[in-house]
């Protein structure tokens, strides 16, 4: 006799499994502790097997049957219902495995140990913002180029014209990563050249003009809050390495009587050395006293287990009002590109290798960190006491003795 809804809320578990039929080969199992399990009988290949086709309620009578059915149907066509889901069961695995967001967690991982930490992080919540909740779940290989652009238009739809074209090139690289890897076919952003309105350029703001640079010198040296933020405030002209790293610098990199900062560049990843000059030594010095006994020159206000937020410095400066359009924090290293250069008559390339930016030889070999260092150290020197010089009104002149 078939099974009805009626007969199956009610019946009992009792000391040894209980089997109702429902015909076809399907019956409800009941277990002991009072579980429904819904089973499918069948014959393959001469050998007699049970599928499981769910638990009730949440799998009810008709929905049972419907799979009985489906499970029949496979039979009749001499495909075994167990082994079928067992094959869709790995393909539904090997697809999670090769999933747009599991492929680009890879390649994220791959790179963690080349990427300055702060990269690392934009890109991770760069994707799970705005390509993860429309994309992580697809499989990487199916994923096509109007996919892509409907992403990229959410983003550019919020006016977040630059973030859509990063988004799109993260994508491109993950894409290139499963290509190698031989999880997809082919780069679907190549067909998206052009598909997104194209960002305006803009350079950060920096105050390159040898009297206006007086003026700025003066204005920090007025900021009135924590001593921390006032000498990551002076420092910053002095040594104009990146925003991040001045942030980050730590104390067991800096050696105060060799009056030298040695770290690794975050852009570059290679070794790099900031010579100290005499201003530098004496703010450090005055840092010390401080925070000398923590890992970070320049701690957070919140805890010494972490460097000054990325905004500290930003904050202070409109503080003082030293507006967004007039300098940022990479402000200083063009600051100090442009008057190395245009003023004190510096070698571009010592310049360049101060910055910490790529620079090779003439044979075309990247220099290494201690390139030039002597000739390095005197325009470092040069350059704090010219800063001096603005800072005091003296009278504004290359000075040309100084040049390396």
């Amino acid at each position: 006799m078939a099974l009805s809804d009626v007969a199956i809320r009610n019946a009992k578990p009792e000391a040894k499994p209980v089997r109702k039929f429902d015909g076809g080969g399907l019956y409800l199992e009941i277990t002991p502790s009072g579980g429904k399990l819904w089973r499918l009988k069948y014959r393959f290949g001469g050998k007699e097997k049970v599928l499981a086709l769910g638990k009730y309620p949440e799998v009810g009578l008709k929905d049972a049957r419907e799979r009985r059915d489906d499970a029949r149907k496979l039979l009749a066509n001499d495909v075994d219902p167990a082994e079928n889901r067992k094959q869709q069961k790995a393909a539904k695995a090997e697809r999670a495995a090769n999933s747009f967001e599991a492929v680009a967690r890879e390649w994220i991982a791959k790179n963690t140990l080349t990427w300055a930490a702060t990269h690392t992080s934009k890109i991770v919540r760069r994707l799970e913002m705005y390509v993860f909740p429309w994309l992580g779940g697809r499989p990487i290989a199916e994923i096509t180029a109007p996919e892509l652009l409907a992403m990229a238009r959410r983003i550019e739809g919020k006016g977040a014209l630059e973030t859509a074209h990063r988004a799109l090139q993260n994508c491109g690289q993950i894409f290139r990563y499963a290509v190698a890897t031989g999880r997809a076919e082919r780069d679907p952003t190549g067909d998206l050249r052009g598909a997104l309105q194209p960002v305006k350029s803009s350079h950060m703001a920096a105050i390159t003009e040898p009297h206006k640079v007086a003026e700025l010198l003066r204005t920090l040296d007025g900021y009135q809050g924590t001593l921390t933020v006032r000498c990551a405030l002076q420092l910053a002209p002095l040594v104009f390495v990146r925003p991040g790293e001045l942030r980050a610098a730590a104390w067991a990199d800096i050696n105060l009587d060799a009056a030298e900062w040695r770290f690794t560049a975050s852009k570059t990843r290679t070794g790099h050395i900031v010579p100290l000059s005499h201003q530098a030594v004496a703010i450090l010095r005055e840092a010390q006293a401080l925070t000398g006994t923590g890992r970070y020159v320049f701690p957070s206000a919140r805890t010494s287990e972490r460097p000054m937020s990325d905004n500290a410095i930003l904050a202070a400066m409109r503080r003082l009002g030293i507006g967004k359009d007039e300098m940022s924090g990479h402000g200083f290293r063009a600051m100090a590109r442009t008057i190395l250069d245009e003023v004190l008559g510096f070698r571009p390339d010592l310049i360049e290798h101060q910055l910490a930016h790529a620079v090779r030889d003439p044979n075309g070999r990247a220099y290494n960190r201690t390139a030039h260092l002597p000739e390095r150290r005197k325009m470092m020197q040069a350059w704090a006491d010219y800063l001096d010089k603005l800072r005091t009104g003296a009278e504004v002149i290359p000075l040309h003795n100084f040049k390396a």
